[in-house]
């Protein structure tokens, strides 16, 4: 390992730049900084605090100037120095973690994880530049995080709702059994059990009251949090709900898939292939064929498939289309994979539009 002073190039004196790797965690991360020829120059961890972001930064600009910082879980346990990085103009690149078979034939550790997103950014071989995370998209990220552990946990109280009334007494059971989840609720909330739970019945109505008031209050988190994801969305980029078939659920989850710096995909091309959209090659010998793309983000692709099947229902130019390519001897499955990568170019185009240098949705002029 080279010693802790500036590396230089020997062949014009000037200071070499050099790359960062690191291995996130919860409270420390590790860093391993490479020249430009990928020779180790320092090892070293910092806790998970702006004092320890700073330390690390300085630590690594003491070999040199940083081109670039190779991160994993730029999202997660790597978004606060994500964000220090990139404040202090530092392209941040997300890694994805070693492959199984890598680690069976390296070894597994956080200098071997750290060095390894060195050299990912080094080979050109990194995931991409990573989400920014401070704008108006984020705050979708974080509210729709909310909304969607709330939906699952007024989906569970309805299960368990429903499972009261199929083991509660015969006559309570009589009562509830023929009503809606609704309904259910809407009683069950207003059940008077007594002060003294003398019997099974009394329990029963107890519990039942208690889950149809947690099943209330949720529904009431809930249109807190769409009223908010409503606004936000729309403000982020209204051109993009007012397409055919783009809702609020739509345009949040496209938002997600390219994060506050759209432009960070380059070009339409690299945004299909992130959704899924774009046909794989796979030709050999004299055979020349494409298969479907199995991979990208499954959110988003699943979004521009519901898209597509309500266009395809509703909008008179794409059932023209749909029409046209069904007189060519195309199956819907194939016309449904070529307009799915259609209106993955036109979502994509209404994005990169709606770009400021900051966030989405906010005018350049």
């Amino acid at each position: 390992m080279i010693g802790n002073e500036e590396y230089r190039n020997e062949s014009s004196g000037t200071v070499a730049e050099v790359v960062l790797g690191v291995d996130t965690h919860l409270d420390v991360h590790l860093a391993v900084v490479l020249d430009h020829l990928g020779r180790r120059l320092g090892t070293f961890s910092v806790p998970t605090t702006k004092n320890g972001y700073e330390s690390l930064l300085a630590r690594a600009e003491s070999f040199g100037p940083v081109r670039c910082a190779g991160v994993e879980e730029t999202s997660s346990y790597g978004a606060g120095l994500a964000r220090h990085l990139r404040a202090m103009a530092i392209p941040v690149m997300e890694v994805e973690r070693p492959k199984r078979r890598h680690l069976r034939r390296k070894g597994k550790s956080d200098p071997i994880d750290a060095e390894a997103a060195a050299r990912a950014v080094l080979a050109g071989e990194a995931a991409g530049v990573a989400k920014s995370g401070d704008g108006r998209v984020e705050m979708i990220r974080t509210l729709r995080s909310a909304r969607h552990s709330a939906v699952k946990a007024r989906s569970q109280a309805a299960n368990q709702l429903q499972g009261f009334v199929v083991t509660a007494p015969e006559e309570l059971r009589h009562r509830l059994r023929e009503l809606t989840t609704k309904k259910l609720v809407t009683v069950a909330a207003r059940m008077r059990p007594g002060k003294d739970l003398d019997d099974v019945e009394a329990a029963t109505k107890f519990a039942l009251r208690s889950v149809a008031r947690r099943y209330e209050a949720l529904s009431r988190e809930i249109a807190e949090l769409d009223v908010q994801l409503d606004r936000l969305v729309a403000e982020a980029a209204p051109e993009l709900i007012s397409l055919p078939a783009i809702g609020t659920d739509h345009a949040a989850t496209l938002l997600l898939t390219v994060g506050d710096n759209p432009e960070r995909l380059g070009s339409e091309a690299s945004f299909a292939s992130l959704c899924g959209v774009s046909p794989v090659e796979a030709s050999s010998g004299k055979v020349v064929r494409h298969r479907l793309n199995r991979g990208g983000n499954r959110d988003a692709n699943r979004a521009l498939h519901l898209i597509c099947v309500v266009r395809m229902r509703i909008d008179e130019r794409t059932r023209r289309y749909v029409a046209r390519r069904t007189a060519e001897g195309k199956s819907r499955r194939e016309i449904m994979r070529c307009l799915k990568r259609y209106i993955a170019r036109e979502v994509y185009r209404v994005l990169v539009s709606a770009t400021s240098p900051t966030q989405i949705g906010v005018s350049t002029t």
